[in-house]
């Protein structure tokens, strides 16, 4: 098996650099994938050869990028899906399987961001904070629990789980979830690892989305960007490169890992 051929090229909707990979054969799960970060993973595992499961909990959002890939050319199917919430991600592995005969690589992408509530972890409310964490910390655990199966029957695979710079820094709640994404993607690297399944995070810095444009605003925006090494905002495509290369053969001694995409926001040891 062979994921990093000359023969391929995947490259995002974003006008980013071509990424040469070949999925071919191969079966994606992306979960958020109705928009943002998450469409542009999908877009580029399709367009690299994999046939890809468009998850999201916004069934219409799904359907449009599903439909957006198969005219394309390329192999794709939306599937609902609740990450909070166990029997979803179990439905949403079977749906895999049945359509596409297996499962080999998920990406935890889903996440409560744009119009999330901004508050302190002393002061929030406790069933929106007990939702948050449901969803952006123990979503990915979920998702896991229910594709490893699927995954060991085809011998094994990749995950990569959607963590963030925030895990660094003074961020509240979603720091808080995010630097538990980390925790559990170095715990399944472990419990998965004998069975040939590799699981790695991505931290992003600050990436232009429409949900970021709706939490963070040009006035907090501005010294957020000023204080980067590279002094731009990220874009979409510029995380589709080390999503495709951790997911690949490429990277097949790599697990347990979080690697910051940010414009050098994050310096760390």
């Amino acid at each position: 098996m062979n994921d990093h051929l000359p023969a391929s090229d995947a490259s995002t909707s974003g006008g980013g650099p071509m990424i040469r990979f070949d999925f071919t054969g191969k079966v994606a799960i992306v979960t958020g994938s109705g928009g943002g970060i998450g469409r542009a993973y999908a877009e580029a595992l399709a367009a690299a050869g994999a046939s890809v499961v468009v998850a999201d909990i916004d069934v219409a959002r799904a359907a449009a990028v599903a439909e957006g890939i198969r005219s394309s050319g390329w192999a794709a199917e939306s599937v609902r899906v609740d990450v909070a919430e166990p029997a979803s991600a179990v439905s949403m592995a079977e749906a895999a399987t049945e359509r596409f005969g297996g499962i080999d690589y998920l990406v935890n992408n889903a996440a409560i961001f744009g119009g999330m509530q901004l508050d302190l972890l002393l002061t929030v409310d406790w069933d929106y904070l007990t939702r948050f964490l449901a969803v952006n910390m123990l979503g990915a655990l979920n998702c896991v629990r229910a594709c490893y199966p699927a995954m060991k029957e085809r011998g094994g695979g990749a995950i990569v789980n959607q963590s963030s710079t925030a895990a660094y820094m003074y961020a509240g709640f979603y720091g808080l979830a995010k630097a538990g994404v980390n925790s559990i993607t170095q715990q399944l690297a472990h419990e998965l690892g004998g069975q040939n399944i590799r699981t790695n995070a991505i931290a992003p810095g600050p990436i232009d989305t429409e949900a970021s444009r709706t939490v963070v605003p040009d006035v907090f925006m501005k010294p957020i960007l000023a204080s980067l090494a590279i002094k731009r905002q990220g874009q979409t495509s510029d995380l589709v490169g080390m999503c495709l290369f951790l997911l690949s053969d490429e990277a097949s001694w790599i697990t347990g890992h979080v690697f910051n995409v940010d414009g050098g926001q994050v310096v760390r040891p």
